[in-house]
C-alpha cells in the first residue's frame, strides 16, 4: 500500500518566447471555460435557443466567475491585501516587495458561486429570452464540469493541499513545502526549476525530500467527486422530468457541490486566515452550509412565478 504514496514536484508551466510562462493552472481554467461553452451550446441547440445569446452568456460567466472568485478570496481569506497590496487584487502581479508576475492566484469557489449568480442576474436583465432560473438550472451543469479541471489545476500548482496524513494515498508536495528562494538556498542551484527537480532526482538532496510531509491530495478528492456531481446533473437534465422542474437542477447543484466541499474540508489545510469559525468548523465549511440550505429550498420548496417578458 505504501507504494501508492508519491512525490509531487512537476513543472507548472512552459516558457513562451523566454518572456512569459504559460501556467498549466491557467490552461485548466481555459479548458473549464471552453468545455462549459460546448455544453451550453449543446443545450441551446437542444432547446432551440438562438446561438446569438451564447457568446454573451460565456462572457458574463467568465467575468463573473473570475471577479467573484478573486474578491471572495480577499474578503474570506486574505483581507489584508486591501491595505497592503491593493492592486494585486485585480492584476496578475504582486507589488509588495517588488513587482512579480504571479498570475491570478487566490481564488475562492464560494466567491465564484456568488459572482456567477449575480452575473446571471445581470445577463438576464439584458437578454430576456428565458427566465433567470432557466439559465441557472443549465449553467450549473457547465460549472460542475469546470470545477473538475479547476481542482486539477490546483493540484498541478501544489495549492489547496491536504493535511498531513499517514494514509497510503498520501502525496509529498515539494513545491509547497519549499519556496523558490528557499529551495535555491538549500540546494545551491541558481535556477529554481532545476533546484526543485534536483530534490526528487538527485540522491544528494534526499534529506530535503525526506523533510517534506505526506499529505492528503485534497484537490484530487474534490475533483473526483465533482465528476459525479456533473454526471448526476447531466443525467437528470437529459433523462428525467426533474430536469425541467424550475430551480431543481440549480438546487441540486448547490447541495451536491457544497456537501462535497464541506466534507473535503476536514482533510484540507486552511487557505488563509480563518475569519469565520464556529463549532469546530472552518471558514470553507461555514460558508458551504448556507449554499446547501438554499439548494434544498430550490429543490423542494421553490415555486416559480409566472415568467415576465
Amino acid at each position: 500500500m505504501l507504494a501508492l504514496q508519491f512525490d509531487w514536484n512537476p513543472i507548472t508551466g512552459i516558457d513562451l518566447f523566454g518572456i512569459l510562462e504559460l501556467h498549466f493552472y491557467s490552461v485548466m481554467w481555459i479548458v473549464a471555460f471552453l468545455l462549459g461553452w460546448q455544453i451550453m451550446k449543446y443545450i441551446f441547440v437542444k432547446e432551440h435557443i438562438k446561438l446569438e445569446y451564447l457568446d454573451p452568456l460565456f462572457l458574463y460567466t467568465v467575468l463573473a466567475t473570475m471577479l467573484g472568485a478573486r474578491l471572495g478570496h480577499v474578503f474570506f481569506y486574505q483581507s489584508e491585501l486591501i491595505s497592503e497590496d491593493f492592486f494585486s487584487i485585480f492584476l496578475p502581479f504582486k507589488f509588495k516587495g517588488g513587482v512579480e508576475f504571479t498570475g491570478f492566484q487566490g481564488l475562492a469557489s464560494h466567491g465564484a458561486a456568488i459572482g456567477i449568480i449575480i452575473g446571471m442576474y445581470l445577463y438576464r436583465r439584458k437578454y430576456k429570452y428565458k427566465s433567470l432560473m432557466w439559465i441557472l438550472d443549465r449553467v450549473v451543469i457547465s460549472v460542475a464540469s469546470g470545477a473538475v479541471f479547476i481542482r486539477i489545476g490546483n493540484f498541478i500548482n501544489s495549492e489547496i493541499i491536504g493535511k498531513v496524513t499517514d494514509s497510503p494515498l498520501g502525496v509529498r508536495f515539494v513545491q509547497d513545502y519549499y519556496s523558490k528562494r528557499q529551495i535555491v538556498g538549500e540546494t545551491g542551484i541558481e535556477n529554481y526549476k532545476d533546484a526543485y527537480a534536483a530534490v526528487t532526482s538527485n540522491p544528494q538532496f534526499q534529506y530535503l525530500l525526506d523533510a517534506v510531509p505526506v499529505r492528503h491530495a485534497a484537490q484530487l478528492y474534490e475533483s473526483f467527486c465533482y465528476i459525479f456531481v456533473f454526471l448526476i446533473l447531466w443525467f437528470i437534465y437529459q433523462k428525467t422530468n426533474k430536469g425541467q422542474q424550475s430551480g431543481f437542477l440549480f438546487g441540486l447543484f448547490l447541495v451536491l457541490l457544497w456537501t462535497v466541499r464541506f466534507f473535503v474540508e476536514f482533510v484540507k489545510e486552511s487557505q488563509g486566515d480563518e475569519y469565520i469559525t464556529m463549532f469546530g468548523l472552518n471558514t470553507g465549511q461555514i460558508l458551504s452550509i448556507p449554499f446547501i440550505i438554499i439548494g434544498l429550498y430550490f429543490m423542494f420548496m421553490y415555486k416559480p412565478k409566472p415568467q415576465s417578458k
